[in-house]
């Protein structure tokens, strides 16, 4: 199975926590983007990081640092197309988004993704979970996205769509659904109080 390149969407605000880079808030004794770094590039073929501002401030990673081709943080769409523009121009045919804010997605993540994907012309995944109801609930910065639909994706940028699902929607996307026991692997840091849950979910295992 060929690996995709990876790309960590880091190009919010982080308005909920006061601003500045949310990846290098830390959780046990390691920022976020070195907890994303750990679990993401066992499975994919190269890394690179979706950032707006000085690029300069993360030298220290080691990673190609992309930022939006779209103006006024137009959401994680605009860190999908920097992500799919930077693999297009290293000769890759797709990607697998992570956000930076979920520092215990699945280890599997990449190649339940592939197999979702396995027939599609344009293998378009997003990863989901299910409720206690059996409904499902896709997560929009976590999925497997082909380069050859970036010129797509651009032009509805430019028209002003903004919401992932509703992009993967017009191009016949599919979901994969990832197990929530013993706890939801896509939980993400939006506050303090966040920040100390994941602290707990670190020393349980997470």
């Amino acid at each position: 199975m060929i690996k995709p390149s990876g790309v960590i969407l880091a190009g919010g605000q982080a308005r909920r926590m006061g601003g500045g880079d949310k990846g290098r808030l830390q959780v046990g004794s390691k920022s976020l983007l070195d907890h994303l770094c750990a679990r993401l590039e066992p499975q994919v073929s190269g890394l690179a990081l979706n950032a707006n501002g000085n690029p300069d401030r993360f030298s220290d990673l080691g990673l190609p640092v992309v930022a939006d081709s779209i103006d006024g943080f137009a959401g994680p769409l605009a860190g999908v197309l920097a992500g799919l523009d930077w693999a297009h121009a290293q000769g890759e045919t797709f990607i697998v988004t992570v956000a930076t804010d979920t520092p215990f997605f699945p280890l599997d993540l990449v190649s339940r993704l592939l197999m979702a994907g396995d027939g599609m012309a344009d293998p378009l995944v997003l990863a989901a979970t299910c409720d206690g109801d059996g409904k499902t609930w896709r997560h929009p910065t976590f999925g497997l996205w082909p380069v050859s639909l970036r010129h797509d994706l651009r032009g509805h940028l430019e028209a002003g769509l903004r919401k992932v699902i509703q992009w993967s929607d017009k191009n016949r996307g599919r979901e994969t659904v990832f197990e929530t026991v013993p706890f939801d692997p896509f939980f993400n840091i939006n506050t303090p109080e966040d920040l100390k849950v994941a602290e707990r979910m670190l020393k349980e295992g997470g």
